[in-house]
């Protein structure tokens, strides 16, 4: 079963306009693999975002993705609002200028600057400030992330942080490469040529930066970070500002900029003293000076009174080794405890949610209250600066404030609440997924779930696909904390069902590889509650993980012991959908009688069971195995069976899939015409489902058709399209093959050097996959491009061709190997 994932521009041509766009591109470089992982120069020609070759074929194709460059695709504006009432740090702004100033004139490749200063320094004020002032310089665009690198919780990786970015620069989410290298590589061939504004907020560590920095181009990248980041001035060039606290006359402006207007004019040696108190840090400042707006009739001598007793009471319980953090929790708790009964619990129940962000169905869910209550809760945790509005109805802390939130539901709500809370809210996401389910997996089987305990929170109605997608991309980032979070709870229960439900809802920018861990997680959750049918759900769904990222034994290993718990008292119909899981893993192994048995007996069980769409399923992965196997008879009979069931169901997936294979059994039939009509309306219903994973795979038996027909550019269009998104996907044999046929397709031009760097590449690919079949089949086509300028290497590559079959004694097998003794003997009378 495939994820259904976002279109890409090619969806979006009609038929008769992508082979237009084709022949207006071509292809500068003969490189079959579109350059290293780390490689930063960007060789494409043309305009769009995926070039393709077609028409005239002249000079090599280079295997290459991405938007091209030079300012075609979206232009990003990620910067968030300029700080309202910035006031001072006028020596800093001039320093940041200087940048610009040394820039003008130059040659320059990248500049990174690196702004450091202690918590709460105001690093992200001043940045975003200086930003807004200066981001027409930058007509290319604006990136911004917030890497939380000292938030309570989990960091902001660097690979999640080059998926935002390569979404904001246009790439679809179900495109962006799933290796962090290679999406790097992409990430900086998109910046080579542009002038870019690059803002990195909050990096703990130079891991989470590194891959985010451009490699050539005019762009600018600021850091902020309470490190130094030492080895990026050294490795990288980059220029450092330390921030410190602000001078004594800038804190007191700072002061009055945020309370003028809504309260006399304050004495200068007062504000002077509630500067001192605050430690003269901008965050700690603007809490209190909202504090004395918010309270325009309080005399000023009472507010800080206030503050005097709460930092007595600070020093008493403190040890004195770090002032400005004693000074900022002081701060904290005297805004804190001046809120009003309800949006003080509101704040310390929003330290207990397991990500960083959140929505105001999520607080909704934590507090127990109706949305329209939350809403104006949250309004006045905004106002008092204890909370930060960064969307409508989405929120987060500042890492200071979540780690004080966290403390405060430590001390002041009782652990039944606050396991209360917890539930709640991870309740709330669990019916949520489920519901996002239904249209981003709708023939996945819904867990058993219970509504009566849904929290207040209204579980969100999603109109349509894309709406529930939209769900999954804002709250992926909280889907690794859900799981963890139960598990830490002991509320195995809903970390089970947690990491389940998240499996089917997983937007399609989030790769299995994301989900494993939480996979695993709630495989040992279930295996502590004892619940079998609970270990087969995820051990079935680790299979299947596996399996899409080419770890075929772990795959294997899960499957079987899935199969394992079924059979000693589990249902029939799991045991179906287990065996014929097994048997799509023993056939990308080319293990052909373990996978014709294990899918015809899941097809047995479908048939007895009543269940249509499952056996047309089975049937068609019958047709597969006879089609691999060189079994055509069986497999037209199994084809045909498999496709008039689809059709019959509406089962438009299960059809592309009956048609891609009646396409390849027409081509090796000699009927062209059929095979290409078939492959056309297979990949038309990829393009309509918007499933990359099943347009890939196809795309292959297009190519292939379009070979057989003459259509050479056609085809070298096919392959390089199915090449790009299996490297985005992650499969590299199927990458491999795709190669392959791009070979082939030289072959047929008589270019036989080309065809020889295609077939070398691919073969590299499957020698180290350690997939016999696959190697010698490219060693074959390898030895036919070389014979005629190298028959002694041609010979070698068939001899070991021959020996990697041995193994193998199906027909096709058989004839390759006839074929192969054929071509040597012929090499042996001509010598």
């Amino acid at each position: 079963m495939c994820d259904v994932i976002s279109p890409g521009w090619w969806s979006h041509f009609p038929r008769h306009r992508r082979r237009k766009a084709n022949q207006e591109h071509t292809i500068s470089t003969s490189d079959p693999q579109g350059g290293t992982p780390g490689e930063s120069r960007n060789d494409l020609s043309g305009s769009s975002r995926d070039v393709v070759q077609a028409g005239n074929v002249s000079g090599g194709i280079h295997f290459h993705h991405g938007l091209a460059p030079g300012g075609s695709g979206p232009v990003p504006r990620q910067l968030p609002a300029d700080v309202p009432g910035f006031v001072n740090r006028v020596a800093e702004l001039r320093q940041l200028d200087a940048v610009l100033t040394d820039r003008d004139g130059a040659e320059v490749v990248v500049t990174v600057n690196v702004v450091a200063g202690t918590a709460g320094a105001g690093k992200t004020s001043l940045v975003l400030h200086w930003a807004h002032q200066i981001k027409h310089r930058f007509p290319d665009g604006q990136l911004f992330v917030n890497l939380r690198g000292y938030d309570p919780g989990e960091p902001v990786t660097a690979d999640q942080a080059l998926r935002g970015f390569l979404r904001g620069l246009g790439v679809p989410t179900a495109e962006i490469p799933r290796d962090i290298d290679t999406a790097a590589a992409l990430y900086r061939s998109l910046l080579a040529e542009r002038r870019v504004l690059v803002l990195l907020d909050n990096a703990a560590t130079v891991g989470q930066v590194r891959p985010l920095l451009p490699g050539t181009g005019n762009s600018l990248v600021v850091v902020t970070s309470r490190s130094r980041l030492s080895s990026l001035a050294v490795r990288d060039g980059a220029r450092r500002l330390t921030l410190g606290v602000l001078p004594e006359p800038e804190a007191v402006a700072l002061l009055r900029a945020v309370t003028s207007g809504y309260r006399p004019e304050d004495d200068t040696a007062k504000l002077t003293e509630l500067a001192r108190l605050c430690a003269q840090l901008p965050l700690a400042l603007r809490i209190a000076a909202e504090r004395a707006a918010s309270h325009p009739h309080m005399r000023l001598d009472d507010l800080i009174a206030e503050l005097r007793d709460e930092s007595a009471l600070w020093d008493a319980l403190s040890t004195g080794s770090d002032e400005e953090a004693e000074a900022v929790r002081t701060v904290f708790a005297w805004s804190y405890r001046a809120l009003p009964e309800q949006a003080a619990r509101l704040f310390r129940l929003l330290g207990l949610h397991p990500g960083a962000e959140f929505s105001l169905s999520a607080a909704a869910a934590l507090a127990d209250l109706p949305p329209h209550r939350v809403r104006q809760l949250l309004d006045d945790l905004v106002g008092a600066h204890l909370l930060e509005q960064t969307a409508p109805d989405r929120y987060q802390f500042h890492d200071l404030l979540r780690a004080y939130a966290t403390g405060q539901a430590q001390t002041d709500e009782p652990e039944e609440h606050r396991e209360a809370a917890l539930r709640r809210v991870l309740e709330w996401y669990l019916l949520s997924a489920d519901a996002a389910q239904g249209h981003i997996s709708p023939a996945a089987e819904h867990l058993a779930l219970d509504d009566a305990s849904a929290p207040a929170a209204p579980v969100p109605e999603f109109a349509d696909y894309h709406a529930a997608v939209d769900w999954a991309e804002r709250e992926q980032g909280v889907f690794p904390h859900l799981v963890r979070a139960a598990t830490v709870a002991g509320l195995d229960e809903l970390a089970w069902k947690l990491a389940a439900a998240l499996w089917n809802a997983r937007p399609p920018s989030m790769p299995e590889n994301d989900w494993l861990g939480l996979g695993h997680l709630g495989l040992e959750a279930a295996e502590r509650l004892g619940d079998i049918r609970a270990q087969v759900l995820l051990r079935t769904d680790l299979g299947r993980a596996y399996r899409t990222v080419n770890r075929f034994a772990e795959g294997l290993d899960h499957l079987e012991a899935a199969l394992r718990l079924v059979r000693d008292g589990g249902s029939r119909l799991d045991e179906a959908r287990i065996l014929n899981l097994i048997g799509l893993t023993h056939l990308r192994l080319r293990r052909l009688d373990s996978a014709a048995d294990a899918i015809g007996e899941a097809a047995a069980i479908f048939q007895d069971a009543g269940e249509p769409l499952w056996a047309a399923n089975a049937t068609a992965n019958t047709a597969s195995t006879h089609l691999s196997a060189g079994r055509l008879p069986e497999a037209e009979a199994a084809a045909e069976r498999a496709l008039a069931a689809h059709r019959a169901l509406n089962h438009r997936r299960g059809e592309g899939n009956a048609l891609r294979i009646t396409a390849a059994l027409h081509l090796e039939q000699g009927r062209v015409a059929q095979a290409r009509q078939a492959a056309e309306e297979a990949l038309e219903i990829a393009l309509n489902l918007r499933d990359h994973a099943l347009e890939g795979f196809w795309l292959l038996t297009l190519g292939d058709v379009q070979r057989a027909a003459g259509q050479h550019a056609d085809a070298l269009t096919s392959y390089q399209r199915s090449a790009m998104l299996h490297r985005r996907l992650a499969d590299r044999s199927r990458e491999a093959l795709a190669w392959r046929g791009t070979g082939q397709t030289y072959t047929a031009l008589e270019r036989p050097d080309e065809a020889a760097d295609f077939h070398r590449r691919a073969a590299a690919v499957h020698r180290e996959l350690d997939d016999t079949w696959q190697h010698a089949v490219e060693l074959d086509h390898l030895a036919d491009a070389i014979a005629a300028k190298d028959p002694e290497q041609a010979r070698a590559h068939w001899a070991e061709a021959l020996a990697l079959l041995a193994p193998y004694t199906d027909p096709r097998a058989l004839e390759v190997r006839r074929r192969i003794e054929e071509r040597l003997a012929a090499g042996d009378r001509a010598g």
